[in-house]
């Protein structure tokens, strides 16, 4: 077993710690991190292993650098890259000007298996070594997506877009359908190797319930399967769900109705949540998806994070994208600062890492794999490198302590940082090679269909 070794400042969330992430914060001045075999084997003082008789010559020395475990992007859209950063719209009428004409792109197989390999080099080269993902209604969207997931090695949890009502014809399915497709995406891929599925009905409006109950009838069937949806993104949306649903007390019980809510569920967004629901959300030991960037970006209004955090809810940072601008999650976290600033909670720099590495791993349930940098766990690890930067490297001068520094990562940083990203030890994903798959494109103004889908 040939171990890899890499000398560095080093900084994770301790598993054993009790209380705030502050306290479980661990900070490695000089540091070493050894892994081999797909996993690590040895966190340490430096000098300490030195001490112990480890011979650190053939180590790589990075002193200047920051090693991180890998991010967990909790709540993220494959097939929607396309139309990032699209202007003007609030959320239902988003979903039909440009969420559902990206998605009818993927009824072409060549389409969808180039955007997936896109879309996992993307989120290695901004520092996302495991994500929860949405694909499209198409069964071979998902089908690429753990394709191009496996082939990088990365751990990842996806899930066929389940949708029979109020979107276009052509990317509706059928409860039958959604049935026989998600189960043999489930038989093929869910466990195998680093891969996981999670039942995906897009939200309570696009499914019929009979569709919703077909999603239950899946979570029954495969127990530890995850659901993800959305929840309470928007006040239209939940208004226009209301009507779809009149015998449902609120939104979350258009799930809670058909099985879907429970510990292996992620609800993405969930600003506009009752006293009732982040009850019943903390009771089931759900999960809460914070997307700060598209909830800013769409206008859908400011997560309430310390409510959630006096219901002792779990909550894991996320990027949305599309509706989100960025696929880095140090964007993210600046984000998650803003809105928790306009809340009078001022969001630390160890909250906000946790969020996007331990405490995201607990809420997927994935924290004996992922998460931080402890011996044993997969190694995802990140080099983090302020000094590539003209304005960080200033900025970093002035820092006096980690904190300070994280700090200024998340409220300036971005991809360009992420020097080295390494899943499950190998080096992967580059911005470079990011630029060049995508050096051959160039603007097309195609007409779109703008018929009204959705009707709150």
């Amino acid at each position: 077993m040939k171990q890899t070794l890499l000398r560095s400042r080093i900084v994770h969330f301790r598993d054993d710690a009790v209380g705030s992430p502050d306290s479980a914060l661990e900070y490695f001045e000089d540091g070493v991190i050894g892994f081999a075999d797909g996993r690590i084997t040895l966190l340490e003082d430096a000098r300490r292993a030195e001490k112990q008789g480890l011979d650190l010559s053939a180590a790589e020395h990075r002193p200047e650098a920051l090693v991180t475990s890998g991010f967990i992007d909790a709540h993220v859209h494959a097939p929607q890259l396309a139309v990032m950063g699209s202007y003007g719209e609030k959320l239902l009428d988003w979903l039909h000007k440009y969420t559902f004409p990206a998605e009818l792109q993927f009824a072409d197989e060549e389409v969808s298996r180039q955007n997936a390999e896109f879309f996992i080099d993307a989120l290695l080269a901004c520092g996302t070594t495991s994500a929860m993902v949405f694909t499209t209604s198409f069964a071979h969207s998902t089908e690429h997506l753990f394709q191009a997931a496996e082939r990088t090695g990365m751990r990842l949890i996806a899930g066929k877009v389940l949708m029979d009502r109020n979107a276009p014809d052509a990317l509706l399915d059928t409860p039958e359908r959604a049935l026989r497709e998600s189960s043999t995406l489930i038989e093929k891929w869910h466990g195998r190797g680093r891969l996981g599925y999670a039942v995906t009905p897009r939200f309570a409006g696009t499914s019929s319930r009979a569709q919703l109950s077909v999603a239950g009838q899946l979570l029954r069937d495969y127990p530890d399967l995850w659901l993800q949806t959305h929840l309470s993104e928007n006040l239209d949306e939940i208004a226009w769900t209301a009507s779809l649903f009149p015998e449902a007390s609120d939104y979350l019980n258009t799930y809670e109705l058909y099985g879907l809510h429970g510990e292996r569920s992620i609800y993405a967004h969930c600003i506009h949540l009752s006293e009732s629901e982040q009850s019943r959300i903390a009771y089931a030991g759900a999960t809460v998806a914070f997307c700060p960037s598209s909830n800013l970006f769409l206008g859908s209004g400011l997560l309430k994070l310390q409510q959630l955090r006096e219901h002792n809810i779990p909550v894991a940072l996320a990027t949305d994208v599309g509706a989100g601008t960025s696929l880095c999650q140090l964007r993210s976290m600046g984000e998650a600062y803003k809105v928790c600033q306009l809340g009078d909670y001022p969001l630390g720099a160890a909250e906000a890492f946790y969020m996007a590495t331990l405490g995201a791993a607990r809420a997927l349930h994935q924290e004996k794999h992922i998460g931080n940098l402890a011996p044993g766990k997969e190694a995802d690890i990140l080099l983090l490198n302020g000094n590539r930067e003209p304005l960080m490297r200033e900025r970093l001068r002035h820092c006096r302590d980690i904190r300070e520094e994280l700090f200024a990562y998340m409220s300036m940083g971005d991809e360009r940082i992420i020097e080295r990203t390494y899943v499950a030890g190998k080096v992967a994903g580059n911005v470079a090679g990011i630029k060049a798959k995508s050096a051959t494109c160039s603007p097309r103004y195609a007409p779109q269909n703008h018929e009204r889908a959705l009707t709150p």
